[in-house]
Order: C-alpha cells, then structure tokens, then sequence
C-alpha cells in the first residue's frame, strides 16, 4: 500500500483529504499542521507522497518541500492550497512538486494527482517487495 503524509493547518481539510483517500489504495500514515511538523514526523512516516498545504504557520509548504526534498529525495510531493495564482503553481512546480491541486478539488482530482505522484516515482511497490 502507499503511504501517504497530509500537511496543512486545516484539521478539517487533513480529515477531508483523509476521508477520500480512505476509500482509494493509498494509506494515509501521518500528518501535521505545519511544515515543521512535517519534517518531525518524515523519518518515521517514510510516506511515498506528501499533499503539503502552502500558507501554513511555524513554515510554509514551499520552505518545507526544500527540506523533504533534501532528506528524503525519493518522497513526492503535490501541493494542495487555494493559492494558485500561477507564478505559486509554477515555482511549486519548478521545485520538483509532482502536481498543484487547487483548493476546493473533487476527490477525483485529489486520487489523480496521487496517482500521477506515483506513477513518477516509478515503481515504489516493486521497490518494497509489493507487500501491499
């Protein structure tokens, strides 16, 4: 299966996009309400996909995304903010961010982009022994 960390400072929003992804192949092992706790939690999470939030306090998502990307280069990330004037969507893109999901999105968009995520890391499962 997965793994999955939901990052934004929204507890609705972390249980929403929880909610969705309950009900798809992908498992959701940790989440936080901020970049900083993001970063706590990266080692012992060891999600393949990281939904990370933009505007969020202690620190932001692109300031994080540096950070994951430095420490766990395998780890993909799809940012997810109402935020998506398009110089934010591109400097998120640029960064190595697998996809841009502007906030309010259907599940169907969510479960895509997750998808996608993974379909560019390749092949995690096989990696893993595809114990899922």
């Amino acid at each position: 299966m997965n793994r999955v960390m939901v990052v934004d400072d929204a507890g609705f929003m972390r249980m929403m996009i929880k909610d969705i992804l309950a009900r798809t192949e992908y498992e959701v092992v940790a989440e936080a309400g901020n970049g900083q706790e993001a970063l706590e939690r990266l080692q012992e999470a060891q999600p393949d996909v990281i939904i990370l939030d933009i505007t969020m306090p202690v620190m932001d998502g692109l300031t994080a995304a540096t950070e994951i990307i430095r420490q766990a280069p395998g780890a993909r990330i799809i940012f997810c903010s109402a935020m998506g004037q398009k110089d934010v969507v591109v400097k998120a893109l640029t960064m190595g961010a697998a996809d841009f999901v502007v906030k309010p999105f259907t599940a169907e968009r969510l479960v895509g982009a997750v998808g996608k995520a993974l379909g560019a890391a390749g092949v995690k499962d096989k990696e893993r022994g595809a114990s899922a």
